[in-house]
């Protein structure tokens, strides 16, 4: 059952912790991090270098993923995947557009992975299904009508920006400090355990020290810098893509190349945009990450095959995101697991301080709980997650309930 977050705040909140944890990082899972501590009673504070969702979150293309891209690859990874798209769609309603997706097989290699592809969708809990590309074209016309087998899946798409508010948004108004522009600068360890965070405020340069009983990075593929202030060497890989938007929406449901995982096999309907991504390779730095001309031209190509036509609309905008792969590799990355990990820093010397690495923006929820989960396992408290329970407040009272 789900309840209205507002009838929660009317009620007891939970058992107050004494307990203050930071979260160094402000896009979709520290969002969620700082909702579901705050929700188990913690007093929370959350610093963000940058704008809310100014770095991988705001710059995705905003797939809700049913987990059939992951199928065939990791059936675990898939089930989250369906899991976590249902929870989304029940507490956060108004930020996505739950349309349905169809993967699109263009030659006869990829049309032999269809049966292959739906079995393990389905293993996965996953409700795939073949349908007839006439049908399929009937919903979405801009299907390649060269197109040899298509399949449904439950995709949709959500707002990369008013999704994370959302979470933002409840956060605050159950007491959590959220700091937008405020740098860590350093990450102060005494007596092998993380004591507090420095930070700067890149709003007149102000300067302060927060204490507190644990700190978790939630800082994506920044966080092996983020690691190393408290003399950690955290194993991300940040790994660049770039993507391209045409305006107009080419279809209203996800289109997906019916192929293993490459580049430029998705195309996502946002707002009166279609975006198509992505391209993958590696950075030792996640900053200052810029599209690549040559990946541009090579994305309305691929678009073009799945719809054809698309290439020929005005360009909206090219931009990347490097997102925060789990481990290292000398490749490409393609080879990283999809997961998240949750890493405590006790073992290194550093107790109270844990890196959430990995993952995908449609597990955001997820990750938060694990980690969570942690930091009351290490802290020796009691507070179960509660946030699959409550419908999410609009990311329009993230604005209403004011600035702290």
């Amino acid at each position: 059952m789900y309840l209205y977050f507002g009838l929660m705040l009317k009620a007891e909140v939970s058992k107050r912790q004494d307990a203050r944890i930071c979260i160094i990082g402000g896009g979709g899972t520290g969002a969620a991090m700082a909702y579901d501590l705050a929700l188990r009673g913690f007093s929370v504070i959350l610093l963000e270098q940058g704008e809310l969702t100014s770095g991988t979150t705001g710059r995705h293309h905003g797939q809700l993923h049913s987990g059939a891209r992951y199928a065939l690859g990791d059936r675990a990874i898939a089930r989250e995947c369906m899991e976590e798209s249902l929870v989304l769609r029940r507490i956060a309603p108004e930020t996505i557009e739950y349309n349905g997706g169809v993967f699109v097989a263009i030659n006869d290699e990829e049309a032999d992975y269809a049966n292959a592809f739906v079995n393990a969708c389905q293993e996965s809990g996953i409700p795939a299904r073949e349908v007839q590309v006439a049908e399929a074209r009937s919903w979405e016309p801009a299907i390649n009508h060269k197109a040899k087998k298509t399949v449904w899946v439950p995709d949709g798409s959500f707002d990369a920006f008013r999704l994370p508010l959302a979470f933002f948004a409840a956060a605050r108004q159950l007491g959590a400090d959220i700091k937008p522009f405020c740098k860590v600068t350093e990450i102060e360890v005494k007596a092998g355990r993380a004591v507090a965070v420095n930070t700067q405020s890149l709003c007149g340069k102000k300067e302060e020290k927060i204490c507190c009983d644990y700190i978790v990075s939630a800082s994506g593929a920044w966080a092996g810098m983020v690691g190393k202030l408290a003399g950690l060497d955290v194993p991300i890989s940040p790994a660049p893509g770039t993507m391209l938007a045409v305006q107009g929406r080419i279809s209203d449901m996800v289109l997906s190349r019916l192929a293993p995982p490459g580049d430029g096999d998705i195309l996502v309907p946002q707002r009166g945009l279609s975006i198509i991504g992505t391209t993958q390779s590696l950075a030792d730095n996640p900053d200052c990450i810029l599209p690549d001309k040559k990946e541009a031209a090579f994305l309305l190509e691929r678009a073009d095959e799945l719809a054809p036509g698309f290439s020929k609309r005005p360009v909206h905008a090219v931009w990347a995101a490097a997102r925060p792969l789990a481990g290292r590799t000398s490749g490409d990355g393609r080879e990283i697991s999809r997961d998240f990990a949750v890493l405590s820093h006790a073992e290194e010397g550093v107790a109270g301080m844990a890196s959430l690495i990995g993952g995908k923006a449609t597990v955001l929820r997820a990750m938060a709980e694990k980690a969570a989960d942690l930091v009351c396992k290490e802290l020796g408290l009691d507070a179960v997650c509660r946030t699959r329970d409550y419908v999410l407040p609009s990311w329009r009272s993230f604005y209403k309930a004011g600035s702290r």
